[in-house]
């Protein structure tokens, strides 16, 4: 007898394992959803700052990271490219966690270096923390400190969500080395 047919008294059962299958399932769209919302600010904010090199250099400039000039113009050129090409890469569900721990990689330092910046102004200025309006370099402008934390904290979150689930379901090539 089919598990999904309806027993004598008229009533569908479940089919053995079907909780399991559906779990599954909602665990592979939410991957989905992870990669595609990650990836697509990524190629956005990507492309903000690969469209506008110059601004972006004399961002990065102010947080005084970095004292060559050949270093910091070769960062201010490829960073964003490499931002746009992990993804790129998320979105088409490619070597996702790789993408994804380099996503990490790029995020957490960037995350702590504005935090840096922000505690540095606030302790100047003695205003409101949440106040703190500025270029933070991720190429959306100026923005409300406390908001931009926010916003990396979860995109910190999607990536090591995607690093920590294995879903290629929706993927066109989920590891770049085949598994042995």
């Amino acid at each position: 007898m089919n598990p999904d047919a309806a027993n004598a008294t008229g009533k569908f059962e479940k089919a053995p394992g079907s909780t399991s299958v559906s779990r599954l399932a909602g665990r592979e769209v939410v991957a989905l959803v992870a990669r595609w919302v990650l990836g697509g600010v990524l190629v956005y904010l990507g492309l903000n700052k690969a469209l506008h090199p110059v601004d972006f250099l004399k961002v990065m400039r102010q947080y005084e990271m970095v004292e060559s000039h050949l270093v910091l113009n070769f960062l201010a050129a490829a960073l964003p490219w490499f931002e746009v090409l992990c993804g790129s890469l998320l979105v088409g569900g490619i070597a996702v966690r790789g993408s994804a721990l380099l996503s990490l990689v790029m995020l957490i330092p960037f995350s702590l270096v504005v935090l840096h910046r922000a505690l540095a102004i606030h302790q100047s200025t003695a205003g409101a923390f949440c106040a703190i309006r500025f270029d933070c370099g991720c190429g959306s402008g100026e923005v409300v400190i406390c908001h931009k934390l926010v916003e990396n904290g979860l995109l910190i979150l999607l990536s090591a969500l995607l690093l920590a689930v294995r879903a290629n379901r929706w993927c066109l090539r989920y590891d770049l080395a085949g598994s042995r």
